[in-house]
């Protein structure tokens, strides 16, 4: 088992990477928590593959459990959803000294997180994700939230879980679009922080070269987040690199009503885009664009800029969260594994994208 202490200020707690280790679930909840009621909710997608597993596993530990399901994909990432969710736990009798688990990828950890974060004002939650998304980036570091139709995760909080239990063999069952979403979020750490993961990436060979050493990548990937969180919890400064490839590719999924594109896509084409602009510029190493685009091809991901008028996207980052009065920080490349931000005034973004 690879185990990694996050040490914040206000929240300590675990990330615990380990194949299998949802069959041990119940042991490891019942070291950090000592009462009986647990609310999972999770996805129609993951309650369908792992819902009677883990009810029985919890089951052997004596916890009473209640699940909760949710539809899959971004729709249910609001602030309806979040309010059903509210009267079922209402209606388990739920306290504050009782425990949410969100079992689920991206949209889940997110939607379970913001409910823990304000139902009771705070109740202890656990994240077990089942994405790669989710396990290399979206459940370490206490970001939770909801979208609006307005754009995505513009209401949430900083909420950080009791614990994080990746396993890895739950992406067997992943569909192969969601396998490479998350090879998405596993390239920009190679690409902010990290040359030798990206160089790693580049000589695996197929699958099952990807599979056998995918704990390695998911540690190298939550030990740059980690460290990053550690030292800007809310996101004031270096945090802001972990967006990188975020603030086109939210434009670029919200434009296509988040149907299209996922969110590992989106990215994908953000990172791309964004650095091609940059080599353009020379603010980035001459060629750093045409490896982000080989690695993107090679793990399957699009990198052009879809058929969609600029004036979209900029609508979109005008409503980023990043955005302080009229400047923005966007996240650029000096090369590969070497990322700053760079702030600029928001009516010059046309010219990065």
């Amino acid at each position: 088992m690879k185990i990694l202490e996050v040490n914040l200020p206000q929240k300590k707690y675990s990330i615990l990477i380990e194949k299998g280790i949802l069959n041990n679930i119940g042991k490891e909840i019942r070291k950090i928590y000592k009462n009986k009621k647990i609310a999972i909710i999770t996805d129609s997608n993951v309650e369908g593959l792992y819902g009677e597993k883990i009810i029985e596993i919890l089951n052997k530990y004596d916890f009473q459990t209640k699940t909760i399901v949710i539809e899959p994909g971004e729709k249910s990432k609001s602030l309806h959803s979040a309010e059903e969710i509210y009267e079922e736990l209402l209606d388990f009798e739920i306290t504050r000294g009782d425990m949410i688990i969100a079992f689920g990828g991206g949209v889940v950890g997110d939607l379970a997180g913001f409910v823990a974060s304000t139902l009771l004002r705070g109740i202890p939650f656990i994240q077990i994700p089942t994405s790669l998304l989710a396990q290399i980036d979206s459940s370490v570091g206490g970001k939770v939230a909801v979208n609006l139709p307005r754009g995505k995760n513009l209401v949430g909080s900083f909420y950080h879980p009791e614990a994080v239990f990746i396993d890895p063999d739950l992406l067997k069952t992943l569909d192969k679009r969601f396998l490479y979403d998350g090879m998405a979020e596993v390239i920009k750490y190679g690409c902010i922080r990290d040359k030798e993961l990206f160089e790693r990436l580049m000589t695996i060979e197929n699958e099952e070269e990807l599979s056998n050493n995918m704990e390695e990548i998911i540690l190298k990937c939550c030990t740059v987040k980690r460290d990053i969180v550690q030292r800007d919890e809310k996101d004031n400064g270096e945090r802001m690199l972990l967006n990188f490839g975020h603030t086109i590719g939210h434009g670029v999924e919200k434009s296509f009503g988040y149907k299209t594109y996922t969110h590992g896509e989106g990215v994908a084409i953000g990172m791309y885009n964004i650095t091609r602009r940059s080599v353009e510029m020379n603010i980035t190493k001459d060629k750093t664009s045409d490896l982000i685009k080989r690695i993107l091809i090679k793990y399957n991901l699009p990198c052009e800029m879809p058929d969609i008028e600029k004036e979209e996207i900029i609508n979109a980052v005008k409503l980023d969260k990043k955005n302080k009065g009229d400047r923005m920080n966007i996240v650029l490349l000096k090369e590969i594994g070497n990322a700053f931000i760079k702030n600029i005034d928001r009516k010059d973004v046309k010219l990065y994208i």
